[in-house]
């Protein structure tokens, strides 16, 4: 009996000791720092894999639930692989972009509110580094979350490319289909089918109509483009056989003739408005032969391979980036050559291609749609949606009827996007880029600082 009491004290002690140990335990975690707390990135990865949006309990005051709400379904509306955190201000950051990518291992545009500063990241299937970098410009400066977070998605939706991750639906239930409302359903298409098919048939001759009608106006850009680098060929004087030409001269000038004739060939055969973008592709390759070619003959270091003049891609190959604000529109960054630069570093206006258009003479970037494939062709691997961004035909070409008008594919534009696939830790990090330029910290590089060189 007394071995019974015994036992029962001791384990009365334990019991007791062990409370107190907790109890301590309790009173040194309130009292830690609230940075030991932070939501950890698998849990913030975890909510994106489900939903577009991420509020953190810290920083529930930013975005009021009704908004958060708004946002949430305007991104799920649109169809794009678009994710958002808003975070607390003191939350780590280090390598933050890098750690959520992999963590939700979906391929994306990653946006990130954390305070009152902005970043984010993509993948460049999903949107270009330029394109990320002028988006996230757009709206810096803006302190107001809902204001800050509504505009980039907006502009962001209608420059990326992708389309949602299949997990962001999985998770929500259907209502069952009668077996009345298939019945039901099924009469109407069959008593709709005549009609629908005359329907098709009209459409169809007024889409075909509207094509040639765009080719035309394309062929006499495109026959401009032509002529003028003829031109440049003949005024380059080459000759294979001329003192001090050597075989890299020869083969410069040969591709320069081929992507010439080339240009010539594709455009005689060119059937559809997005047949273009191949003949002013070989023209843009032929104007960088044509670089290099000038540099051997002058003896200066040969030419960066870089995309043309963004205001006429007849001015050759750009030499640096300018900023420019188009009236009415965000800042960003382009690509010139030496004439337009200097002409913008003196405060005055470049030299702009207009084009002819249902509104006059106009910039080929405010003439409709039909001059996608011509700047496509010039400004592909990605670069076109940031050049474009707030301008009537980047408008034009993100909307989804685009690709079937026009084709797809226009510097990235409504084709080749893989965005929304998973692919989980299996990513290049020096592909997943952004505004800072770099991958994983925040502001690219800024020692793990959010929004470094802002």
């Amino acid at each position: 009996m007394k071995v019974a009491l015994s036992a029962r004290s001791s384990a009365g002690s334990l019991i007791a000791l062990a409370l107190a140990v907790l109890t301590a335990l309790a009173v040194l975690t309130a009292g830690a720092p609230r940075a030991s707390a932070a939501t950890s990135v698998s849990t913030i990865a975890a909510s994106l894999r489900e939903s577009p949006l991420y509020v953190d309990p810290e920083a529930s005051a930013q975005l009021s639930q009704a908004e958060a709400h708004a946002l949430q379904k305007q991104i799920e509306g649109a169809d794009k692989p678009l994710f958002i955190a808003v975070l607390p201000a003191g939350y780590p950051t280090a390598d933050l972009f890098t750690d959520l990518r992999t963590a939700t291992g979906v391929t994306g545009l990653y946006a990130i509110r954390l305070g009152d500063r902005f970043d984010a990241r993509a993948d460049s299937s999903v949107l270009s580094r330029t394109a990320v970098r002028n988006l996230v410009a757009s709206v810096q400066g803006e302190d107001d979350a809902k204001t800050q977070l509504t505009d980039f998605t907006d502009r962001a939706l209608a420059n990326m490319g992708g389309s949602a991750p299949k997990s962001w639906s999985s998770s929500g239930g259907g209502d069952g289909i009668s077996s009345t409302a298939l019945i039901t359903a099924g009469v109407v298409l069959v008593a709709g089918g005549a009609g629908a098919y005359t329907l098709v048939r009209r459409n169809r001759r007024r889409h075909a109509a509207e094509q040639r009608a765009a080719l035309d106006r394309l062929r006499v850009v495109v026959d401009e483009d032509i002529t003028a680098f003829g031109e440049e060929l003949d005024r380059l004087d080459f000759h294979p056989s001329e003192p001090g030409a050597d075989d890299p001269m020869r083969a410069d000038y040969e591709r320069a003739l081929d992507a010439y004739e080339q240009a010539k060939s594709l455009m005689a055969a060119a059937a559809r408005p997005e047949d273009v973008r191949a003949v002013t592709q070989a023209l843009e390759d032929g104007r960088f032969s044509l670089a290099q070619l000038t540099a051997r003959r002058a003896g200066r270091p040969l030419p960066e391979r870089r995309p043309p003049c963004f205001f006429d891609p007849r001015h050759g190959p750009s030499v640096t980036d300018a900023t420019w604000t188009p009236p009415g529109g965000a800042t960003r960054e382009v690509p010139v050559c030496a004439a337009d630069a200097t002409r913008l570093a003196d405060g005055r206006d470049p030299v702009i291609r207009e084009v002819d258009s249902d509104y006059g003479r106009r910039p080929y970037w405010e003439a409709g749609p039909a001059y996608g494939p011509w700047a496509g062709g010039y400004f592909g691997g990605g670069i076109l949606p940031g050049l474009l961004v707030g301008t009537m035909l980047g408008g034009i070409m993100a909307a989804p009827s685009y690709a079937s008008d026009y084709g797809s594919g226009y510097g990235d534009f409504g084709g080749g996007y893989e965005g929304g696939d998973v692919s989980g830790a299996d990513f290049d990090t020096g592909d997943f880029g952004g505004f800072g330029g770099g991958g994983g910290d925040f502001g690219g590089g800024g020692g793990g600082d959010f929004g470094g060189g802002f």
